[in-house]
């Protein structure tokens, strides 16, 4: 395999990285990868068809140039701040640089034990494994800031859990692998001097843009918090659920990270947790805009060994108004809405009360919306909903709110449904890939992958995966537990 790695993150920041080997499975076996992401990085196709291509994407062989390293950090987990993190069952591989110029990191989760697997095993299972896979692809298709998956590898080797389960490893791909808790580590342990090289580091190879400022730390703080409000903002729109927003899973690039126990909203519940372990609701659905806010702050404080008290106040002020703003704007395009009225809040306030009263589905509610048409009808929405009366009230404002904008019934259609998406991940078709696949079938697998990669378009023979999920796949709540 002629594919080479650098060490760029364990070259600069050797005091921040533990050398570790990774413990590989016996028989590791390629259930499924990503052609995208393998073009990205310059992988040609002939490779994933070797016989050894599972070895070196499970870490049994080692690309060239790769020096597995787990990366330290710690974080503050539901509110309360934990020293003892890092890499517990992943290790970095190394960084290529891809087709656009990027550098990208390559890290293996499930790779063993590391010296920061406290109790663990290091290992991951199949079915967090595939939800990672998936997840990382779906997002970046409905074109959301997220790392990307190159590859799923299974094994014969079973891993407890609260059942006993099946090995797997997958390789996430990212810009950078630096998490807030990075930044805590350094402050928390008193060690300005690190803190000074992890800021340095950070700055040269992911903000080179702010080194010319007045202060270049500042700079890189006021540019994660326009980044993470833009993400989050994209998050509500969309109706995704993180479920575990600890600070060591906040990307200082704004991108959707660690996926564990997550979910896109079927009936749209603002209150809803996807995570069954969540039992004070803490990261709800409708809770991430502020624990986005606290995990900044939890950030700035990290580094305010390094910036002013008011300066801080000042980057952490832009996160507001800059969420809701892109908020507002996502919102308006999703209800087909070219111009801003000031009225648009309270329209849009209404339309996501009325789902919620009326139990409906978030997603194919705003997709049905996009046939909305003029006469007293309104639109297909009208006949799923349980109180007719309560739509027509809202119909009324909607229409003479459209009357507003100057765009056709057919071009307003087109634009909403290349914003609106027919087809997401939901948690009970994960479900069903995953039953499968430890079953030893991996093309249900395959088909949701390729339905995820076009959601916004319509795909013939595929409407099973565009209707809401049965009772039993209704709000499904997700262990933890990898």
């Amino acid at each position: 395999m002629s594919l080479f790695l650098s060490s760029t993150y364990a070259s600069g920041l050797p005091d921040l990285v533990s050398l570790v080997a990774v413990t590989p499975f016996a028989e590791p076996k390629l259930l499924a990868y990503s052609a995208e992401t393998a073009a990205l990085l310059q992988i040609p196709a002939e490779f994933f068809q070797q016989a050894d291509a599972a070895d070196y994407l499970s870490g049994k062989k080692l690309f060239e140039g790769s020096k597995p390293i787990a990366q330290k950090y710690a974080g503050h987990q539901f509110g309360q701040y934990n020293p003892q993190l890092g890499d517990g069952r992943g290790l970095l591989l190394g960084d290529v640089k891809g087709t656009d110029g990027k550098n990208y990191d390559l890290h293996l989760k499930g790779a063993g034990r590391t010296p920061y697997s406290r109790f663990g095993d290091g290992r991951a299972v199949l079915r967090s494994s595939i939800r990672e896979f998936l997840a990382s692809e779906a997002m970046y298709h409905l074109g959301i800031p997220s790392s990307r998956a190159l590859s799923l590898v299974g094994s014969t080797e079973p891993v407890q859990r609260e059942t006993m389960e099946q090995g797997a490893m997958v390789i996430r791909v990212c810009p950078s692998h630096i998490r807030f808790g990075h930044f805590e580590h350094c402050f928390y342990t008193g060690d300005k001097n690190q803190l000074q090289r992890l800021v340095d580091f950070t700055l040269q190879q992911h903000f080179p843009e702010c080194l010319n400022a007045d202060n270049p730390t500042l700079a890189m703080l006021q540019q994660i918090v326009i980044s993470t409000a833009e993400l989050i903002s994209q998050w509500q729109a969309v109706g995704f659920n993180h479920g575990v927003m600890n600070t060591d899973n906040m990307s200082i690039l704004g991108l959707s990270f660690d996926y564990g126990p997550y979910a896109f909203l079927d009936d749209y519940q603002p209150g809803y947790i996807c995570n069954h372990s969540d039992h004070s609701g803490k990261y709800a659905f409708d809770e991430q805009p502020g624990i986005g806010l606290w995990n900044l702050n939890a950030l700035a404080h990290a580094l305010s060994p390094l910036i002013e008290v008011e300066d801080l106040r000042t980057a952490l002020g832009l996160y507001e108004p800059t969420l809701v703003s892109h908020y507002m704007a996502l919102m308006g395009k999703k209800l087909g809405l070219t111009t801003q009225q000031p009225t648009d809040r309270a329209l849009i306030g209404q339309w996501l009360a009325l789902l919620q009263q009326q139990k409906q589905d978030y997603t194919l509610s705003f997709r049905r919306l996009a046939d909305f048409s003029d006469d007293a009808q309104g639109s297909s929405l009208r006949d799923h909903m349980l109180d007719i009366a309560a739509f027509d009230q809202w119909a009324s404002l909607y229409r003479a709110r459209l009357a507003q904008e100057n765009t056709s019934a057919a071009e307003r259609k087109t634009q909403m449904n290349g914003v609106n998406p027919l087809y997401i991940l939901r948690n009970y078709l994960a479900q069903q890939a995953i039953a499968a696949a430890e079953q030893g079938d991996t093309a249900p697998l395959h088909e949701l992958m390729q339905v995820l990669q076009h959601p916004y378009q319509y795909q013939p023979g595929k409407e099973a995966f565009a209707t809401p999920p049965p009772d039993w796949g209704k709000a499904m709540t997700i262990s933890c537990s990898s």
